[in-house]
């Protein structure tokens, strides 16, 4: 179904597509070339750690992640439920447990008291979610991890340029996982990277994402020979896609402005119309990039029936992963998750997006009022 209003659109201008142009022109490095360490440098630069090592989706760099800080069989990684997958499925990956634990409700992000309440001694990671752009409780879980001597890995794929008190999320972990997928703040359709100031886990994450390759030179144009000191697989960004993301990240500052402005102006209007949308609003300091615009809604599956008829999309984001079959049933995870579980029937994802109309946000709201009227 093609939606009058859908719940995302790319910002994207001629730069885009002259950057891949020119790459595609070339005849050649349309796998390896220079475009991929550019955009590495560039995403540390923009968040401020040291190092950033760039990968084909951000389910490859967390997995790579993981690996890179060791994290193995029967250790334990505290996630939450209220995620995309891939971020409990990362510790699986490398033979680890997902531990899942509670959010809180004012950033809908892993509740500091009930991680602690989790800790056991086979608990080797903290790994939270920034969910929606928003930045949950970092500062609280940074000293949970320090006081209990555990890796801090922070899930930031959906809050590129969040900050607290302008510490951008990204840099309180340990290291940190950015996903570039088509509905984050900037894109390359697919990709991801992980940012550390450690040297040591940079150049772990270049082997991994390498076949364990020894790069010593262009693997394509070189005569040389190159080792292999180490198991890896083939998780590069290609040298095209990197160059989209060198101009998306161009445009990064533009984009959270346009969305942050829009989200504001949307929830002004949805509240002058009902009483019935509450708005989840971080704490004073917390800087939101409104990746989604997610609100609790009274009637939320009426209405999400409602305003699809009307034509424009929504979403639930997301549904408790601890729920899922593959964890109920295959795994037999038997998890008690009140506040999850609650936000997850009440919350709604409405559309969100830089080029979105004045006149598009009138006509949601005052939709949303009729509903409600």
């Amino acid at each position: 179904m093609t939606f009058k209003i859908p719940l995302f659109k790319i910002l994207w201008d001629n730069e885009d597509v002259q950057n891949i142009e020119r790459e595609i022109k070339s005849g050649m490095n349309w796998a390896v070339g220079p475009n991929v360490e550019k955009f590495e440098k560039m995403i540390a630069d923009y968040i401020g750690t040291d190092y950033a090592a760039v990968f084909n989706s951000g389910t490859s760099a967390l997995h790579s992640m993981l690996l890179a800080h060791g994290i193995r069989k029967d250790d334990e990684v505290i996630v939450p439920s209220f995620t995309f997958i891939a971020t409990a499925n990362s510790p699986l990956f490398v033979g680890a447990k997902p531990v899942f634990v509670d959010i809180e409700r004012e950033t809908l992000g892993l509740d500091p008291e009930n991680v602690k309440k989790n800790i056991t001694d086979r608990t080797k990671a903290i790994l939270p979610i920034h969910y929606g752009g928003c930045p949950c409780k970092i500062r609280e879980l940074r000293e949970i991890a320090d006081d209990n001597d555990l890796i801090l890995l922070e899930d930031a794929a959906e809050a590129m340029g969040a900050s607290i008190n302008n510490k951008k999320v990204g840099t309180f972990g340990d290291s940190a996982v950015l996903s570039f997928c088509q509905n984050k703040i900037i894109t390359t359709g697919e990709g991801g990277a992980v940012v550390t100031d450690s040297q040591d886990i940079y150049e772990k994450l270049l082997l991994i994402r390498s076949h364990g390759r020894l790069e010593t030179g262009d693997y394509f144009s070189s005569a040389g020979l190159f080792d292999y000191i180490d198991l890896g697989y083939n998780f590069r960004m290609s040298n095209i896609t990197a160059a989209l993301g060198i101009s998306q990240l161009e445009k990064v500052g533009t984009v959270i402005d346009m969305r942050q402005k829009n989200s504001e102006y949307l929830m002004q209007r949805i509240l002058e119309e009902t009483d019935k949308i509450k708005p989840i609003l971080p704490p004073d300091g917390y800087n939101h990039v409104r990746q989604l615009f997610t609100v609790i809604a009274d009637k939320r599956n009426d209405l999400i029936s409602y305003l699809k008829s009307k034509n424009i999309s929504t979403k639930i984001y997301f549904d408790p992963v601890h729920l899922s079959h593959f964890y109920r049933e295959k795994l037999g995870y038997k998890c008690q998750l009140p506040v999850t579980e609650e936000m997850a029937r009440r919350t709604i994802t409405l559309p969100m997006y830089p080029s979105l109309s004045r006149d598009e946000m009138d006509f949601m709201a005052e939709t949303i009022g009729k509903f409600y009227r």
